[in-house]
């Protein structure tokens, strides 16, 4: 059995792009494959692991389905996040020829963003549940014309040869993670530059949305990510999550998070945690 604090756990089969982005922000841990989101949070809860690698968004498919319905009641707290890029491989058995293929395998964000490959080959797309289970299947299954879009981890895993490297129609095609444990971790106030996270929800009444986000532009707090999404199956009841630069002791983000508590009707703190080196660098890029 793996030393649980050695272990961090994510969604997916050996090979995943969230097992390789374990690989990449904790070298020094053993990954756990879990089946489900809801695993992986278990899996920390149930002390099984010490961290989870979680998935919140693409810079082409935009928000992961269902990971902000879950993150609220998971029980863990955010003391981290990752950048990971994502290079898409096309994968085949030894021998195979690209010109010979005729079917491709994935996750169906994967596909859409392969799209471009996937039509100048004239490939059927076959949607699987992850990447790395779509390498494995097409490893079990054994038939030439059938290829996967997957990590090149996952085809060593499986024994597939790179047909084709990198062929992500996007260039920027990056995935962020959210890296979780039992317990918060805070950085100290003067440690930077730092992002909050935490979830709230609105009173019921006209521009109350506005007026709860207003003291964050009157005290210069910059607001990185706001996602609204409907909650307890009412159309007239939305959460927010939302990422913002700063410490909540820092006097800004203070105050800000008294006006966003006065017209809120419940505000959830989420994770305070050191910004990812690739949030300067993008920056820079700006």
């Amino acid at each position: 059995m793996p030393d649980a604090q050695r272990t961090i756990a994510f969604q997916g089969a050996p090979g995943a792009y969230s097992d390789l982005a374990c690989r990449g922000a904790r070298p020094e841990l053993e990954t756990l494959p879990c089946r489900a989101f809801e695993d992986a949070f278990a899996a920390v809860r149930d002390s099984r692991a010490a961290l989870a690698m979680i998935p919140i968004e693409n810079s082409v498919a935009g928000r992961v389905a269902d990971i902000h319905h879950l993150l609220p009641d998971s029980g863990l707290y955010i003391i981290g996040e990752h950048f990971q890029r994502v290079n898409h491989h096309l994968l085949g058995l030894p021998g195979a020829e690209i010109s010979a293929l005729t079917h491709v395998h994935s996750h169906i964000h994967a596909i859409n963003q392969c799209r471009d490959l996937i039509r100048e080959l004239g490939m059927e797309p076959v949607v699987h549940a992850d990447t790395a289970g779509a390498a494995a299947h097409v490893a079990a299954k054994g038939d030439k014309t059938h290829a996967a879009i997957a990590s090149e981890l996952a085809g060593e895993i499986d024994a597939l040869v790179s047909l084709k490297a990198n062929i992500e129609d996007a260039e920027h095609n990056t995935t962020r993670f959210l890296i979780m444990a039992r317990e918060a971790i805070v950085p100290h106030p003067k440690t930077g530059p730092l992002i909050t996270s935490f979830v709230f929800r609105v009173r019921n009444v006209p521009a109350a949305l506005y007026k709860a986000l207003g003291g964050f532009a009157t005290n210069g707090v910059n607001m990185t990510k706001l996602e609204s999404y409907l909650v307890g199956g009412n159309f007239t009841a939305a959460q927010f999550y939302a990422d913002v630069e700063g410490h909540p002791e820092h006097r800004g983000l203070q105050l800000a998070l008294e006006e966003l508590n006065f017209f809120s009707r419940e505000v959830k703190m989420l994770g305070t945690y050191p910004a990812h080196p690739f949030r300067q660098q993008r920056k820079a890029g700006d």
